[in-house]
């Protein structure tokens, strides 16, 4: 595996983009293309359709041809050689499988990252940052050394329940759990990496959509979101709806709703994937890998769908 690395880094350096797995000498042109087409490369992605999923504090998913074949046959009179489709869609940054959660996309106390002032920052509808005030919060300034970062899971679901199981609808991930994790696949977190954590609810995503989207999931707390910021996460997600655990709701030492989306995202930084397809890695036992995430470069957006994949050995 780090031998894999080191030559995915090497590789990924020689394009002229900074990744944390290793910092060594540029490879030639023919190494570079070998390193890359020779690892396996897993999607992390659902395929997203008119019934999937979705959170109900987020606008509706649309999706409709606006254009067909047989419509646009002999539009521009050429004997009919050319048809062309296309349609209309319409979704939020929130939506997608997976997506991810601009920093911006989340304030606590009338403040985004940094302090800067929430409502200021969006008070022009054409985005975060239209109004002159806190537009390095938009997805479109997501950093490109989060592009291709080195990915950890770690597989709380297996670990939890002795086998490839989903957890219970109410179950909370604790640092605990995530430590213990990380301990039993012999991984260990470093500042700057992308984790991601299997509850193994990913294949409700299409095998249960009203379970899926239901009032509860399982998810980390308060105390795996510490856990994450102590170990330098950059990027974190999971394979759920809304990555903590649902009702996403805590009680001490006071009242607050998207407790860990406050604390990660407001508090600290960091950017939240949702929606992920964890299988075939976590089937793979593929807990370290390269990790590629390019969300859409939308000016001033709240968040992006966004294909998620990783490469590891064959």
């Amino acid at each position: 595996m780090q031998h894999l690395f080191q030559h995915l880094s090497r590789a990924v350096l020689a394009a002229g983009l900074a990744v944390v797995l290793g910092g060594c000498a540029a490879p030639g042109p023919q190494r570079f293309i070998g390193t890359l087409t020779s690892a396996r490369l897993i999607d992390l992605s659902h395929t997203w359709e008119i019934q999937s999923p979705i959170a109900s504090v987020n606008p509706k998913y649309s999706f409709a041809l606006a254009a067909t074949h047989g419509k646009t046959r002999g539009t521009f009179n050429d004997g009919g050689q050319l048809s062309f489709a296309s349609e209309d869609m319409h979704w939020s940054g929130q939506h997608g499988a997976p997506s991810i959660d601009a920093i911006g996309h989340i304030g606590r106390d009338g403040k985004l990252f940094g302090g800067v002032d929430a409502e200021r920052t969006t008070a022009n509808p054409a985005g975060i940052g239209a109004t002159g005030t806190g537009a390095n919060l938009a997805i479109d300034q997501f950093p490109p050394d989060l592009m291709v970062n080195r990915g950890v899971l770690l597989d709380v679901a297996t670990m939890v329940q002795g086998n490839a199981s989903p957890l219970p609808a109410n179950f909370e991930i604790t640092a605990a759990h995530l430590e213990r994790a990380a301990q039993r696949q012999g991984v260990q977190l470093r500042k700057g990496d992308t984790v991601f954590i299997r509850t193994g609810w990913g294949p409700y995503f299409r095998s249960d959509t009203a379970l899926y989207a239901g009032e509860a999931s399982p998810g980390p707390g308060l105390d795996a979101a510490d856990f994450l910021i102590r170990s330098g996460a950059r990027v974190v997600g999971n394979d759920t709806l809304t990555f903590e655990k649902r009702p996403p709701v805590v009680t001490s030492p006071k009242f607050q709703v998207f407790p860990v989306h406050m604390r990660l995202i407001a508090d600290s930084g960091i950017y939240i994937v949702e929606n992920l397809n964890l299988e075939e890695l976590a089937a793979a036992k593929a807990y370290e890998f390269a990790v590629v995430v390019p969300p859409l470069k939308v000016k001033g957006g709240t968040g992006s769908a966004v294909r998620i994949f990783a490469l590891v050995p064959r």
